[in-house]
């Protein structure tokens, strides 16, 4: 929303459709009137995107701070309520990266960057890459032959159920003597599909972490224009290839007549990017060391490639809103308590690898032992009423039973993910927690198939999700943020007032073993 830093009186007012200023939202509620303006403030223009390590992200990791210290949480950070985390980031820097296919003629064609090709960033990329190319369907073992040393795979880019993943098609190309991987996008993966430009091409880890496997290999990602490019002069057409992918055929291997020329510049740095942690005690002493969690990011972001003229990722809903929520419950709880400890938590460096969440369950700020449950704020989207709420790890633990209970009260009807291939159980801050032996469960705003409610859901997913119009102006339902705002509350307190910790189910494959 980079169009000036608007006044948070006039953004608070904002709604808009088809990019047009549409009438101010109605809040029925102090509570959801007081939480559009936290969203607001944080995903104002003034907070930059907060992306990780930035100063926008510092300015309102303090911000939250001092809001948690005025609802009288207390400190429970390593730094007060801050968990710095040392991180380290490696960027390809579009000044000076380029790529382009050669042919035989030494005529050459141009793919642009973050348009049309990335790559991943690692500190172990070559200068420049220059290499025949070979297609060979989705870069199994069994496809890449013995012929492929010294080429660059070209792989159909597939996201279904027995095909090849990312990090198998890198294997078995570097298996092969592969020098990079190009992977297509699949144009038939509609659940969440593929979209262009790629903000910028950057890695963030932490600092001191082993370097990731086969980083010396350029792993690219292309969109099917550049795939049109790429194959130019072989006599296939890529329409029908891409066809025969995203309907699962078998697909043909084939060398190319072109040689793919790259450069690539690096630029790296090293930073701290901070954990926003406060602790409500709880009630009951007996209880002291069963801690519930309440979780959002507060990263987004920031700066990016421009979409439509806007190069500022503001993040209104992935995840300000939700970090707003957590601010919302502590302000209206802190007085009462809950009669187990709730530590509220805004992560960091979620967009980067749900990098705040591991940090703090590699090295909690409360004894590991003490974590009782996570419930997790992120991956939601009030644009449409709330009649249906997808609910990850809903049959792993026991806080799949308080969520139903709560929910049904409630009119709303709870499923599990109908949509696994999209792996979004382990794309966000619950799952640092699962995998450490913790219940925990996040939630995402469900449909019916055909509904008007599906279509507003894979529109936000095209235009806005991880893009600058995720902003103020967007639409939204007040009502539903309200009554999901209200089911969290509600959540929260029956978890952290139940009669028993939270456990995970019998048989549940996310068990600890």
């Amino acid at each position: 929303m980079r169009r000036g830093v608007a006044r948070l009186a006039l953004v608070c007012g904002l709604v808009a459709a088809g990019g047009a200023a549409a009438a101010p939202p109605v809040f029925k509620d102090a509570d959801t009137r007081a939480w559009w303006a936290i969203t607001a403030h944080l995903s104002s223009d003034a907070m930059e995107g907060r992306d990780t390590g930035s100063p926008g992200h510092a300015r309102a990791a303090r911000w939250v701070a001092g809001r948690f210290a005025a609802a009288g949480l207390k400190p429970a950070g390593t730094q007060g309520y801050l968990q710095p985390i040392a991180l380290h980031e490696v960027k390809v820097e579009p000044e000076g990266t380029s790529f382009s296919v050669w042919r035989g003629d030494r005529s050459s064609t141009p793919l642009r960057f973050l348009h049309q090709i990335s790559v991943r960033a690692t500190e172990a990329l070559p200068a420049t890459l220059e290499a025949p190319m070979s297609f060979r369907g989705y870069c199994s073992g069994a496809e890449m032959g013995a012929d492929m040393r010294g080429k660059i795979a070209i792989c159909f880019g597939g996201r279904r159920k027995g095909v090849p993943g990312g990090g198998e098609r890198v294997e078995a190309a570097a298996a092969a003597g592969a020098v990079g991987v190009i992977a297509i996008d699949d144009p038939g993966f509609t659940l969440e599909p593929a979209r262009w430009p790629d903000a910028y091409a950057r890695s963030v880890g932490f600092k001191g972490a082993a370097a990731p496997a086969h980083g010396d290999m350029p792993v690219m990602r292309a969109s099917p224009s550049a795939f049109e490019t790429l194959i130019e002069g072989s006599g296939r057409k890529a329409a029908d290839i891409l066809a025969l992918g995203a309907a699962s055929q078998p697909l043909p291997s084939f060398d190319l007549p072109g040689t793919l020329h790259a450069r690539f510049k690096l630029s790296t740095r090293d930073y701290d990017s901070d954990n926003v942690l406060g602790l409500l005690p709880g009630t009951d002493p007996a209880l002291a060391h069963e801690v519930i969690v309440v979780s959002a990011h507060l990263d987004g972001y920031g700066f990016g490639e421009p979409v439509g003229g806007d190069g500022l990722y503001n993040g209104a809903f992935d995840d300000a809103a939700y970090v707003a929520t957590v601010i919302r419950l502590a302000e209206q709880r802190a007085d009462k308590g809950f009669t187990r400890p709730v530590l509220f938590a805004a992560f960091t460096g979620e967009e980067k690898g749900l990098l705040g969440a591991t940090a703090f369950t590699r090295a909690p700020t409360v004894p590991k032992g003490d974590l009782a449950a996570d419930l997790n704020l992120d991956q939601l989207r009030p644009l449409f009423p709330l009649k249906i709420l997808t609910v990850h790890a809903v049959d792993d633990t026991t806080l799949g039973d308080t969520v139903r209970a709560v929910a049904t009260a409630r009119g709303v009807a709870v499923r599990k993910d109908l949509e696994p291939e999209r792996g979004l159980l382990q794309r966000a801050d619950h799952w640092p927690f699962l995998k450490i032996g913790v219940p925990a469960t996040g939630f995402v705003f469900g449909y019916d198939p055909g509904t008007q409610a599906e279509s507003r859901y894979r529109e936000w997913y095209q235009t806005r999700y991880h893009r600058p119009q995720d902003d103020l102006t967007q639409p939204f339902e007040p009502q539903a943020a309200r009554d999901f705002n209200s089911f969290f509350y509600a959540l929260t307190q029956a978890v952290a007032d139940g009669p028993a910790r939270p456990t995970f189910n019998p048989g549940s494959p996310l068990a600890p073993k």
